[in-house]
């Protein structure tokens, strides 16, 4: 892909993401369009409809999501960095997740980006295992369900500070009760 296009094609992904968080999943695409700089053809040759649209959103997440889990940090690191990563996405996920139609290919698309996180998560878990700092009965799934359990107590007009501090406190009563009796 040319610079442009790809330069274009970023804007309407930042866009999107901006205009259904402010606007529900059914803002007019035109309006994604116009926040992005482009026209609305622009938008159809990127994505055939808004939720193609959704899904490249997501998929831009889960890869920054990917960059942060390093299985050769300690397990808490990972998990704070993988919790402020994807607080956005989480919140933005259940602002749209109503609207959306989550069925057949939709279902099948979202599916398989947890999939990769669980890849992804894989790894750390297993480091986590072999250090003693994560039950053996604890896996990839168990932690990607503590990352989304702590990301409900993260709220999106939080400043940093109070975002750091209900981390600190939600990961430290979650790693009391992953670590090994």
């Amino acid at each position: 892909m040319r610079s442009d296009a790809r330069t274009r094609r970023e804007a309407l992904l930042t866009a999107g993401e901006q205009c259904f968080r402010e606007a529900g999943f059914s803002v007019p695409l035109e309006q994604i369009a116009d926040r992005a700089g482009v026209g609305r053809g622009t938008l159809y040759r990127n994505f055939k409809d808004r939720m193609a649209l959704a899904l490249a959103i997501f998929d831009r997440q889960v890869g920054e999501i990917e960059k942060v889990i390093d299985p050769d940090l300690p397990l808490d690191r990972v998990l704070t960095a993988l919790v402020k990563q994807s607080t956005s996405g989480a919140a933005l996920f259940q602002r749209i997740a109503g609207d959306m139609p989550l069925d057949g290919e939709h279902r099948a698309a979202f599916n398989a980006m947890r999939d990769r996180i669980l890849v992804a998560l894989q790894p750390l878990a297993d480091k986590a295992h072999a250090d003693g700092t994560l039950r053996p009965d604890i896996d990839a799934h168990g932690l990607l369900i503590a990352t989304q359990m702590i990301n409900g107590t993260v709220k999106l007009h939080m400043n940093p500070a109070e975002v750091d501090a209900v981390i600190a406190e939600a990961l430290d009563l979650l790693m009391r009760g992953f670590r090994p009796a």
